[in-house]
């Protein structure tokens, strides 16, 4: 097995961290073209291609991502070493970068998340976006995962998996008042103001099905496309609110709001949306372990 030259690893950590040849040459007080020479002998040491070419620049593939990762952590390594030597402590950290869409419930997020908060051995890296933003990231490999409330179709070039994590179902939730009547669905929706999700939703959707075939035209208060504004109105608004639970899970639970009609028929469905990597996230490959 031929041996690993660190000298060629921190040739393509720079190519990498630079973003290409002609800048990581000039940092390393290198030619490039001798820069390229030893980039190509690192990938023939590993047997596989570290960078592809698009549009006149470099990208990592995915070996070269998972190469990135073990170069950071080879020289991170020797910092912790010098640093332990002169008496200063240190650990190397494990990490895996989350991508979450920006209407995705922040409770679930979460609770999602929970066994790995705390573990110093693991470093989280949250990112907030659109879902096609956070899938374009997913195939650039600078994502490990993408948190969704919906599926993404699979095709051959992506190949994405999506795995359903847990639904939810979806209630009308308001304030609590002392002479509170029960709330009679769908009549009372004629006159009680109700903020909804996002025509985007699929929830909404789900929901303008029963209006639709209830011959009721609701009075829509507001129409939020994000589920922690969606929390806020429902704290706010003096009506209804169509949310999963989860989503206002702190005020059910101390009475700030209370259910007034569930939806046995609506879900809110949460997924996590991984590409097909012949290196996985351990981490992730762990946390996806727990939710089966």
């Amino acid at each position: 097995m031929a041996m690993l030259n660190y000298h060629h690893l921190r040739y393509f950590r720079a190519v990498a961290t630079e973003g290409g040849l002609t800048k990581a040459a000039r940092h390393l007080n290198l030619s490039q073209s001798a820069l390229s020479v030893q980039l190509r002998n690192l990938e023939e040491s590993l047997g596989q291609p570290l960078f592809e070419r698009k549009r006149k620049s470099l990208v990592l593939t995915e070996a070269g991502r998972i190469a990135l990762e073990y170069a950071d952590t080879i020289f991170r390594c020797g910092e912790e070493l010098t640093g332990l030597l002169q008496n200063r402590s240190g650990r190397s950290r494990s990490c895996l970068r989350v991508g979450a869409a920006a209407n995705l419930s922040r409770n679930f997020q979460l609770a999602f998340l929970r066994p790995l908060i705390g573990r110093e051995e693991v470093e989280l890296v949250i990112h907030s976006g659109t879902l096609r933003e956070l899938l374009a990231q997913l195939q650039a490999h600078t994502l490990d995962v993408v948190l969704s409330n919906t599926p993404v179709r699979r095709d051959a070039e992506t190949g994405w998996y999506s795995h359903l994590l847990d639904e939810q179902p979806v209630s009308l939730v308001g304030h609590k008042t002392r002479r509170m009547k029960a709330f009679n669905f769908p009549e009372d929706l004629r006159t009680t103001p109700v903020v909804l999700p996002s025509l985007e939703s699929s929830i909404r959707t789900a929901f303008d099905v029963l209006m639709e075939q209830a011959g009721i035209r609701p009075i829509i208060a507001a129409e939020v496309d994000d589920m922690a504004m969606l929390r806020l109105m429902a704290r706010e608004t003096k009506g209804v609110t169509l949310v999963p639970p989860v989503v206002v899970k702190d005020e059910l639970e101390n009475g700030t709001l209370v259910e007034r009609h569930q939806f046995p028929q609506i879900k809110e469905t949460f997924y996590a949306i991984t590409p097909n990597r012949r290196y996985p996230n351990l981490i992730l490959r762990e946390l996806l372990a727990k939710k089966k």
